[in-house]
């Protein structure tokens, strides 16, 4: 199900007969059709078991299903927004999204829900990752085939990962990424940091791999 853009910070979903996708709770902006919004305790189609380990550390985003009923013809469209975020949309193949809970608009009923504890990826310093930037020791995952929408601030830019040309991104900056990519911090006290202008960290996420990597115009925190 893919979306349409409506503007920078709106975008549409254009739901059919049977058709659920997840959002967050309050970010539908209005709507036409046969829609129902249901508070969803789940997360997701990852289940009850993938939301623990968001419980645990405090991580849970409230969702939403948002569906048409079987016998809703001609089906129906919502509109998302929330807080005024730029809105980023995200089509998936077969891939892994990473993604902070907070950061997910919407997304498509058909991906798998699932958290990643940071450790797994990038081993140790992608728990002190976790702890420096405050995005936490899970991150939420979306697989398969459909489409997400992402927040950010100042908008979004697709960055390529390759092996050959790793990338790095300021913590605050970094908003998800797909792909076969590992991650690892380091410290970065460049000429930010010496003119006083770098975020305060004095760190850098260093992405390599095979994949891509999405950066928000800002270091402001959603």
């Amino acid at each position: 199900m893919p979306f349409t853009v409506l503007n920078s910070r709106m975008v549409e979903a254009r739901l059919t007969p049977g058709m659920r996708m997840f959002s967050q709770r309050g970010a539908m902006l209005a709507y036409r059709g046969d829609v129902t919004f249901t508070p969803n305790i789940q997360g997701g189609q990852g289940g009850l078991g993938s939301m623990i380990g968001r419980r645990v550390a405090g991580e849970a985003a409230p969702l939403m299903t948002v569906e048409v009923p079987p016998g809703g013809a001609p089906g129906g469209t919502v509109m998302f927004g929330h807080g005024g975020h730029h809105v980023h949309v995200v089509d998936l193949t077969g891939e892994t999204l990473y993604v902070e809970a907070d950061r997910l608009l919407a997304f498509d009923g058909t991906l798998e829900q699932g958290t990643m504890f940071m450790g797994s990826q990038g081993g140790v310093m992608g728990m002190v990752r976790g702890q420096v930037t405050g995005q936490g020791l899970f991150t939420t995952t979306l697989k398969g085939h459909g489409s997400a929408a992402v927040m950010a601030h100042g908008g979004v830019v697709e960055l390529p990962i390759t092996p050959q040309r790793p990338v790095h991104v300021d913590p605050q900056a970094y908003v998800a990424h797909r792909g076969d990519v590992r991650n690892k911090l380091s410290t970065a006290l460049g000429w930010r940091d010496m003119v006083g202008r770098g975020s305060g960290e004095g760190f850098q996420l260093e992405l390599s791999g095979q994949g891509t990597v999405y950066v928000q115009a800002s270091e402001e925190k959603l």
